[in-house]
């Protein structure tokens, strides 16, 4: 007896995600000099739910400035981004889960063979059984610059639609 087979393709799973793309410039604080320095970061926060899950990832693209040095592993302390399944609800939306992404760093330290630091990081896919529950993608990169002695400095970026 012959049966059907049913393959799911990338682009039928990636249909079903519900996305938020934004942007924000970012400036690169240890340089006050004449040219250009600000990174300019755009994330794309994706939510989708199946069954009672709800699974999330983030992609994250940034036009980097020019810098003389190729390739410079010392641009940042340290750099993480923290993709969030957030539940929302009416007042301040509870973290319910979360993972940081350490991964761009290393991504945004790299340059093409002219010092542009373009590029772009995709995280992995973090769920949480949300069960009948409304959920949103949120996140946020985190940025140590080198030796500026100020830590972390976060910047949000807009959540996906609701799912």
């Amino acid at each position: 007896m012959g049966g059907t087979t049913l393959v799911a393709t990338g682009e039928a799973s990636a249909a079903s995600y519900r996305c938020t793309t934004s942007k924000h410039s970012i400036d690169d604080p240890s340089y006050s000099g004449p040219w250009a320095d600000n990174w300019d970061v755009t994330t794309k926060l994706c939510a989708k739910r199946s069954g009672s899950y709800v699974y999330a990832y983030a992609k994250v693209k940034w036009d980097g400035p020019v810098y003389a040095r190729c390739d410079d592993e010392g641009i940042f302390d340290k750099a993480h981004f923290k993709l969030q399944i957030k539940h929302s609800k009416s007042g301040k939306d509870p973290v319910k889960a979360s993972k940081k992404y350490y991964g761009v760093e290393s991504r945004m330290e790299n340059s093409d063979a002219i010092c542009n630091y373009n590029n772009s990081y995709k995280t992995g896919t973090i769920k949480w059984k949300a069960r009948s529950a409304k959920a949103v993608a949120d996140g946020y990169l985190a940025l140590n610059w080198n030796n500026d002695g100020r830590g972390y400095r976060h910047t949000g970026f807009s959540a996906s639609p609701r799912v």
